[in-house]
């Protein structure tokens, strides 16, 4: 099932295809899904990349570091390293992992 947010921008490009304008597609997009519609700096935005010819609905790759350190692979890093040294600080810790001490945190709660 798609996230409001990717169904609004489905909408998005149909409308595009319809030969909407951008107020055209705001208004409906408003109407449609009140509180939960995009705001208007985005819909613009996708309604603009829809009519570049733009096919993808989902977000352009970030460059740089990820959003989240909390994966599968660091929680058990950073077990293995608590296992090895129940004394570890967490300094230590992302030192070890090459983790931001936050991210450290969030993988031990």
């Amino acid at each position: 099932m798609l996230s409001v947010q990717m169904e609004q921008r489905v909408n998005l490009k149909f409308l595009v295809k319809l030969g909407k304008t951008f107020i055209e597609g705001y208004a409906m997009s408003k109407e449609e899904y009140g509180n939960e519609c995009l705001s208007r700096t985005q819909v613009f935005e996708w309604l603009k990349r829809f009519k570049e010819g733009r096919e993808t609905i989902e977000d352009d790759p970030r460059l740089g570091r990820s959003s989240t350190s909390k994966t599968d692979e660091n929680i058990e890093e950073t077990g293995k390293l608590i296992g090895e040294d129940r004394r570890i600080s967490i300094r230590g810790l992302a030192e070890g992992t090459g983790i931001d001490k936050e991210g450290v945190r969030q993988n031990i709660a």
